[in-house]
């Protein structure tokens, strides 16, 4: 399946995971990844994601003709070193006012659930709440991948 999203990745565990980035025009999701770029991560995709299950696992990829480019707003679409493919660990969705104090959430694509962070993805603050979710979320990847039953 394709999705309009993001998708940003950094190395855990061994492996290169990501963070899908969802939310309508505007809302910034390809702000939040020229943040974290400056920050270690690496682009996978931007505005279009490529999303399969293998293994009980889920990944992602750009398509084709957009592979390792990202749209920067008011500069254009620049060339950008990117990652063919990482596995997908934690959705994160553009909301202008998320929860203080949300439950856990969760997104299924292709039949795997994943955690799920609300993010105001143009707080200036953003970047590092999403690296913690995600350092969460691939702990507990691991943990799964690994039988560990304190998921």
């Amino acid at each position: 399946m394709t999705l309009h999203a993001g998708l940003v990745a950094r190395r855990a565990g061994g492996l290169w995971r990501g963070a899908l980035i969802e939310g309508g025009s505007g809302r910034g999701k390809s702000e939040l990844p020229v943040r974290l770029l400056a920050q270690g991560w690496r682009l996978v995709a931007d505005d279009r994601v490529q999303v399969w299950s293998s293994g009980g696992r889920l990944f992602g990829r750009a398509p084709e003709p957009l592979g390792g480019l990202l749209e920067v707003r008011g500069t254009g679409v620049i060339p950008v070193a990117s990652l063919l493919f990482a596995e997908l660990v934690l959705a994160v969705k553009a909301e202008t006012t998320p929860e203080r104090w949300p439950e856990p959430r969760f997104r299924v694509l292709a039949d795997v659930t994943i955690p799920s962070l609300a993010l105001n993805l143009l707080e200036a603050s953003a970047p590092t709440k999403l690296t913690v979710a995600f350092e969460r979320a691939a702990a507990a990847a691991d943990r799964a991948r690994l039988g560990d039953p304190k998921r």
